[in-house]
C-alpha cells in the first residue's frame, strides 16, 4: 500500500503527473464515446469548465504554468498495449468484447486535442473544442487535474508530520463510514468518485478500503484504470451529456421533444441488461416519465442524480407500477450527494420495494471536511460540461434548478417544451 503522505510530501520536489493514463477516467465516458463514435462522429462540441463554488478562486490558488504542464502531459498520453488488451478482451457486465474493433482501432490512435486556457475574475476559463468523440474525453482528466492541484496548493503549506496526521485522520474517517455500512444486509455500493476526487492515490486507497471493509457489498469502481489494476468491476452507463447534445442538434421543437428518447433508442441498439438504465432528470423527471415511450418501461432501472432522492425513487416506482412492471424486478441507482447517513436512509426506505444500489462519489473520495483549520481541502462543486454542439447552445434543467445551465432564453424554451413546472432549489455542495 502506497504511503500517501510521503508521496504528497515529495510533490514539492519533483513533477508528479496527476493523470497518467487515458483510462484514468469513468467507464461511462468510454461507453458513451463508442456510441457517439457510431452515431454522431462528426458533431462538433465545445466543453467548458464551470465552477459552481464561486468562493473558490481557482486562478488564485493554482499556478497557471503548473496547470498547463499537467494538461500538456495529458495531451501526450495514448492507450498502452496492456490497456488496449484489457478493453478488447475483458468481460464487462457479463459481455465479452464490449468495445467494437473499429472503435478500439480509433481509440488506440487517439491523442486528445488542444485546449484553451485563460484567467478571468479569479477563475480559470478552460475550454475544449472539436469532434465530439475526441473532446468528450477531456472532461474527467481536466476535472481530476484541477481538483488535485487545488488540493496540492493547501498541502504544500504543510509539514511532513502534519501530512502524516492529516491522512491518518482521513483514513480513520473513511473507515468509520465503512464500519457503519458493512453489516447492512443487501447493500450494494460502487465508487463513483473519480471526477471530484482528492487525488488518484487517495481514490485508489479508498477503493482498497472498500474492498476489504465491505467485501461483496462493494461492486466496483467507475474508474477504469483502478478497475484494471485492482481486478474489480468497471461500473457505469450513460450521463446527461448525451441528451444535452442530441437536444442541441434538434432542428425544431418537435424534434427537441423527442431527442432524449432518441438517445436511448440508439443506446438500446448497443446494450442490454444492467446497461439499460434511464437517467431521466436532464429536462425534469416528471415530464420525461410522462412522455416516455412504452418500450422504456421494460428497461432494467433508473439512476437518480438530482432533486430529492426519496421523491425521485417514489416517482420511478409509481411509473413502473402504472406500466404494469414490478418494481421489485427493477433497479434504482442513487448517485447524488451521497454519504453514509443518506445511503443508510435510502437503503432502509427502498430496499424492500425495488433493487437498490449506490454510486458513492465525492464524499467517498474527497471528504476532508473538518480535517484542516480553514476547510481548505473541503470538496467543492466543479464540473466540465458540453456547452454547445454544432454552434447551438446546450441546456440542462435537472430536477434541481441550482444545477440548470444554458442561456436563459433557451432554458425557458426547454421548460415549456418539456413541461417543467415548479421546482425546489436544493443546495449543491459537491
Amino acid at each position: 500500500m502506497v504511503d500517501i503522505a510521503t508521496r504528497v510530501w515529495n510533490h514539492k520536489w519533483k513533477i508528479d503527473p496527476i493523470v497518467r493514463s487515458l483510462i484514468d477516467t469513468d467507464f461511462y465516458k468510454l461507453l458513451m464515446c463508442q456510441s457517439i463514435f457510431r452515431n454522431k462522429p462528426n458533431t462538433r462540441v465545445t466543453f467548458s469548465l464551470i465552477n459552481r463554488s464561486k468562493d473558490v478562486h481557482l486562478a488564485e490558488l493554482i499556478d497557471e504554468g503548473e496547470l498547463r504542464e499537467q494538461l500538456d502531459h495529458i495531451k501526450s498520453l495514448h492507450l498502452t498495449r496492456g490497456e488496449s488488451t484489457w478493453l478488447r478482451g475483458n468481460t464487462f457486465y457479463g459481455k465479452r468484447q464490449m468495445f467494437r474493433p473499429d472503435f478500439m482501432e480509433w481509440f488506440e490512435n487517439l491523442r486528445l486535442p488542444n485546449y484553451h486556457l485563460e484567467k478571468k475574475d479569479g477563475q480559470y476559463e478552460l475550454t475544449f473544442e472539436g469532434l465530439w468523440p475526441e473532446v468528450m474525453l477531456w472532461e474527467i482528466p481536466a476535472l481530476s487535474v484541477l481538483m488535485e492541484l487545488r488540493g496540492r496548493a493547501a498541502l504544500n503549506r504543510m509539514g511532513e508530520f502534519e501530512l502524516q496526521v492529516l491522512y491518518a485522520r482521513a483514513m480513520t474517517k473513511l473507515w468509520q463510514k465503512i464500519e457503519q455500512l458493512r453489516d447492512v444486509e443487501g447493500l450494494l455500493i460502487a465508487d463513483f468518485g473519480t471526477r471530484r476526487r482528492h487525488s488518484f492515490l487517495w481514490q485508489d486507497w479508498c477503493v482498497q478500503a472498500m474492498i476489504e471493509g465491505l467485501g461483496d457489498k462493494f461492486i466496483g469502481t467507475s474508474n477504469c484504470s483502478i478497475a484494471r489494476n485492482r481486478e474489480i468491476e468497471a461500473i457505469g452507463t450513460n450521463a446527461h451529456e448525451l441528451p444535452m447534445v442530441y437536444s442541441a442538434l434538434a432542428k425544431n421543437n418537435e424534434m427537441l421533444a423527442k431527442a432524449p428518447y432518441q438517445v436511448l433508442s440508439d443506446w438500446q441498439e448497443e446494450h442490454d441488461g444492467n446497461l439499460r438504465v434511464i437517467l431521466p432528470d436532464t429536462y425534469g423527471t416528471d415530464g420525461f416519465l410522462k412522455n416516455a415511450p412504452e418500450w422504456l418501461s421494460g428497461w432494467t432501472g433508473i439512476r437518480i442524480d438530482s432533486g430529492d432522492p426519496v421523491e425521485g425513487a417514489e416517482k420511478a416506482i409509481k411509473w413502473w407500477e402504472s406500466k404494469g412492471e414490478n418494481p421489485l424486478d427493477k433497479l434504482i441507482i442513487f448517485s447524488d450527494g451521497l454519504d453514509e447517513g443518506l445511503i443508510l436512509k435510502l437503503h432502509t426506505q427502498f430496499s424492500q420495494r425495488a433493487k437498490v444500489s449506490f454510486g458513492w462519489g465525492t464524499n467517498l473520495t474527497n471528504d476532508f471536511r473538518g480535517l484542516t483549520r480553514e476547510g481548505e481541502l473541503d470538496a467543492f462543486s466543479l464540473v466540465c460540461k458540453a456547452i454547445s454542439a454544432n454552434d447551438n447552445p446546450t441546456v440542462k434543467l435537472s430536477d434541481n434548478p441550482n444545477k440548470a445551465m444554458g442561456p436563459s432564453e433557451e432554458i425557458e424554451r426547454y421548460k415549456k417544451i418539456f413541461n417543467v413546472g415548479r421546482q425546489i432549489a436544493l443546495p449543491v455542495s459537491v
